[in-house]
């Protein structure tokens, strides 16, 4: 597909952009962050293509870059520092008996690649081999990251739920 038909480009974006925005906020847990996030994808596809001319498969593209801009996000040191107006009077939130949002809770706490392997695996129903592709990491290190990422899930939600 050429990127630079405004009509497939059009039509691309109407159609994927929500898709995009359910995976990235799987990935992020912040509906304003997932927008950003899809926000971000979606230029980096569109100059990206530009400047590649021609994209085979704009889909595949569209979610590596979404993931890779994910992972990047991540690695930043503010993303790592939270600055609080006021300091909290207790140590965390009550556990919510909400199963989606213990769920998405639990997903946060894992790293960015645990989660990224999981959402792709699992949310997206790619391969191993695919997510592998995607991420360019070996398969084994996308199995891996499957297993410690469920055994992770699983502990928190027998926790939430004991």
């Amino acid at each position: 597909m050429r990127i630079d038909d405004e009509a497939a480009l059009h039509a691309f974006v109407e159609g994927r952009r929500t898709a995009l925005f359910r995976s990235a906020y799987l990935l992020c847990g912040d509906r304003h962050e997932a927008e950003d996030l899809v926000q971000s994808t979606l230029v980096k596809v569109v100059l990206g293509g530009r400047r590649h001319g021609r994209l085979d498969n704009i889909e595949a593209y569209a979610r590596k870059t979404l993931v890779n801009t994910f992972i990047a996000a991540r690695r930043r040191f503010w993303r790592r520092e939270q600055a609080y107006g006021e300091l909290p009077d207790h140590a965390g939130q009550s556990p919510d008996t909400d199963t989606g949002l213990a769920v998405r809770a639990a997903l946060a706490r894992l790293s960015a690649k645990q989660r990224a392997v999981l959402v792709l695996r699992y949310w997206e129903d790619l391969s191993v081999e695919a997510t592998a592709d995607m991420l360019g990491m070996r398969e084994n290190t996308v199995k891996s990251h499957t297993a410690r990422g469920l055994a992770a899930l699983r502990a928190e939600m027998v926790e939430e739920y004991a």
